[in-house]
């Protein structure tokens, strides 16, 4: 259910991050400010990598799970966050 919850919100983060590779840097910032703390954490764990990752998705992923597993974001909120990130 946790890989159900965390790959759910990685998707919804990786369309959210594929928009902001070809916004400009001003855009992107205001667009972060707006999010809550932790969708804010999962942005900015995965933003610098982003526009060079083979595959954005996987490093989203990768990321959201880091920050689960560091106790930064609640397991039980992940999806919520992400979906706040991603719309």
């Amino acid at each position: 259910m946790t890989r159900t919850l965390l790959s759910a919100g990685a998707a919804l983060l990786a369309a959210l991050f594929s928009g902001q590779a070809f916004a400009d840097a001003g855009a992107a910032s205001a667009c972060a400010g707006g999010l809550s703390p932790a969708a804010k954490a999962i942005y900015d764990a995965a933003a610098p990598e982003f526009a060079g990752s083979a595959d954005p998705r996987a490093l989203v992923k990768s990321k959201t799970v880091a920050l689960v597993q560091a106790g930064t974001i609640k397991r039980s909120e992940a999806r919520a966050d992400a979906s706040a990130a991603g719309g």
